[in-house]
């Protein structure tokens, strides 16, 4: 077998393609420390980058975590190496969320070997607009089950009555986000801070988007308000596709697993020339999280609502969304 060694896999290409990830509000809350003579990357938390009103829990912290760790396994395993990964591997260093340990090319796993998964790194974002009516398939459908299940997580495609249910309680999430001051407050100093503003509307175009014209499809208004005169309204689709993304328990492990079965889900998806977007807000609520749950009084927990379909590329990718410098997010010891 030959050396293990952190030159090799060209490390600031592989935090480079760790941190196209997606995070709540663009906060990319995440940091890599790298060890050459273990060959290992350390995943830590950056809780300065934090969301205290929206997320006071960390929850979505470990989920944008989670999907960065996914990103870096991807990348290793396309520089030729098997991630051997372990989730908060020292109860006494709580920031540490993750270790990544580079293990010869002989246990190479499927999983992360797919070529397609790491081109899509690159094409994945978060679409804001319109998609067409047409179906994903059953053998795609699973296909995305079995992309969550290997991270351990589990995802389920509701029906249609389901559906409605569960766009309505985020619906009345987005509402109650509109009034919550502190919130907006966060949401405006953190997702605009580096952005450009368009020259009609004087808030950027990729976080405004148009909205459903009718009034179905509850997507975020980063602004916390609806300036209906700023925001163009659109026909979306008439029944969206959406897919639950459930886990077992709630512990810290289980968002990070979430957030791994997130991003490997969207890179798939992407793969296959879908669009997604991902619809949060009645997670950030604890009473209207937990009645997005397909059986109430079950320990299922659901994590993440994801819109999926197909339609037009959208406005914001990760080589157009602000990205921290790799000075910033990158250390060696």
């Amino acid at each position: 077998m030959h050396s293990t060694s952190l030159d090799a896999v060209f490390p600031e290409t592989c935090v480079s393609a760790a941190v196209a990830a997606p995070s709540i509000h663009n906060t990319q809350p995440w940091c890599f420390r790298l060890d050459p003579e273990s060959a290992t990357f350390q995943v830590r938390a950056a809780p300065e980058r934090g969301l205290r009103h929206t997320d006071p829990t960390g929850r979505a912290l470990h989920l944008s975590v989670g999907a960065c760790l996914l990103n870096l396994r991807v990348a290793i395993a396309h520089s030729g190496w098997s991630p051997v990964r372990r989730l908060l591997p020292s109860p006494e260093d709580p920031g540490l969320l993750a270790i990544v340990r580079l293990a010869g090319s002989v246990a190479r796993r499927p999983t992360e070997h797919r070529a397609d998964l790491y081109e899509a790194i690159w094409r994945r974002h978060s679409s804001r607009l319109p998609f067409s009516g047409r179906p994903l398939s059953p053998y795609l459908r699973n296909e995305l089950r079995e992309a969550a299940r290997v991270e351990g997580a589990r995802l389920w495609f509701p029906d249609a009555v389901e559906t409605e249910r569960l766009l309505r309680l985020t619906a009345e999430a987005e509402g109650r986000n509109r009034i919550a001051t502190d919130r907006a407050t966060e949401s405006s100093r953190l997702v605009h801070r580096d952005l450009e503003p368009g020259p009609d509307v004087g808030m950027p175009r990729a976080v405004l988007g148009p909205q459903d014209a009718r009034e179905h499809l509850p997507l975020r208004d980063f602004t916390a308000q609806r300036h209906t005169e700023r925001l163009i309204a659109r026909p979306f689709e008439a029944t969206p596709t959406v897919a639950v993304l459930i886990t077992e328990h709630d512990r810290r492990t289980d968002w990070l697993r979430a957030g791994q079965a997130l991003q490997h889900v969207w890179l798939l998806a992407t793969a296959h020339g879908l669009r997604a977007s991902l619809l949060h807000q009645a997670l950030e609520w604890p009473d209207l999280r937990s009645s997005l749950s397909p059986t109430p009084g079950r320990t299922d927990h659901v994590q993440m609502l994801i819109r999926l379909g197909y339609g037009p590329e959208g406005a914001a990718s990760p080589r157009r969304t602000p990205r921290m410098a790799l000075d910033d997010v990158l250390a060696s010891r």
